[in-house]
């Protein structure tokens, strides 16, 4: 029997055992809540009036839906300690893909908050009948392809994470509405900070969909947060964008999450993958995978972007190496990436760590 069967069968078997919390953590969430699930923090929040629904999915994903509500925000993330300041935690940024049909006033958007001072933001990418927040300008930003209006407003006696408090809102509006991207969260923190909008210590950052006095529907098919390494912008500069495999959408009979010899995935059998969708705004980059065999024999990962084969990554032991693919040319704008086994013979186990591209 193959040594990834073995496997199958052992997390099945465990699976078992963990069925009631596994449903009760993938149902539907209908009231007030906050919690993790696949390696990411959600919110549930809602005031009076009205009802909302929503459906934690693999990884950052989710769906919502909403129907005569006063004010509701659906998000997922990750939460931070407050402790740490966006430049101490490193850069930040989100790959999404999103259907989103909205009934009045919503925004699809990246939400947060930060402490010391207290900020509320918002990086908008998508709106209902309404383009917020209806103020005037400070600023632009041009960024993953498109330009943000930057603006900020006070908030006064308002419900805050700090209870009821008067703090200011910080707004990136895009002038043209997307639905799927790349969203160079930090780009837009140190814009801010550049025009004199202080930013406090990490709270939370979060893809968002938010609904105001309104009904709608969305599905975040795809949401992967990128904490650390530096900053693309998806301006073909030539900086390095690193993406945890842990946190990319997974794929195939028996892909799962690893913790040695690394926090990451292994690929067991022919069409295990892990997959996400990255902004290019050039046609050429580097790309390298940090990845080992489970064994002395080689293990070999593809790497595909927009369905086309670009090359293969080989991994000759059990000792985490790195190996990259120079001057890769592939489609631009929002390219699906994908890193999988086609070649498994029975042999080995692919265990991979990080993607960076640079």
């Amino acid at each position: 029997m193959k040594q990834y069967k073995i496997r199958y069968l052992i997390t099945t078997f465990l699976c078992f055992f963990l069925l009631i919390p596994a449903v009760n953590v993938h149902g539907a969430v209908t009231s007030n809540d906050t919690g993790t699930h696949d390696g990411y923090d959600y919110e549930f929040w809602k005031d009076s009036g009205g009802s909302g629904s929503m459906t934690l999915n693999s990884g950052g994903a989710f769906s919502a839906e909403w129907s005569n509500i006063n004010n509701i925000l659906f998000r997922k993330g990750k939460k931070f300690d407050q402790t740490q300041t966006h430049q101490q935690i490193g850069n930040i940024s989100i790959n999404y893909g999103a259907t989103y049909q909205p009934n009045g006033n919503s925004y699809l958007c990246v939400y947060g908050w930060t402490v010391d001072p207290l900020v509320e933001y918002y990086i908008v990418d998508s709106w209902g009948d309404w383009r917020p927040p209806g103020a005037t300008a400070k600023g632009t930003i041009t960024v993953d392809g498109g330009t943000y209006d930057i603006y900020e407003t006070t908030r006064t006696n308002q419900p805050s994470i700090e209870g009821t408090a008067t703090f200011q809102q910080y707004w990136s509006v895009r002038r043209t509405k997307r639905t799927s991207g790349t969203i160079s969260v930090s780009e837009h923190f140190k814009k801010w900070e550049s025009l004199g909008m202080e930013m406090g210590n990490m709270h939370e950052v979060a893809l968002t969909v938010e609904g105001y006095q309104s009904s709608g529907t969305a599905n975040v098919y795809s949401n992967t947060l990128t904490v650390g390494g530096n900053s693309d912008g998806g301006d073909g500069s030539g900086s390095i964008t690193r993406v945890e495999t842990e946190n990319m959408t997974k794929s195939g009979q028996y892909t799962g999450t690893i913790n040695s010899p690394f926090n990451g995935v292994g690929l067991y059998g022919n069409n295990d993958s892990v997959k996400y969708r990255q902004y290019f705004a050039s046609g050429t980059h580097s790309f390298s995978l940090r990845g080992a065999s489970n064994n002395s024999n080689m293990a070999r990962v593809d790497l595909k972007i927009g369905g086309q084969t670009k090359g293969t990554f080989y991994f000759g032991d059990n000792y985490p190496a790195v190996y990259t693919l120079d001057n890769v040319s592939h489609g631009t704008g929002n390219q699906e990436i994908e890193l999988v086994v086609t070649s498994d013979n029975g042999q080995w186990d692919a265990l991979i760590d990080y993607l960076e591209i640079e």
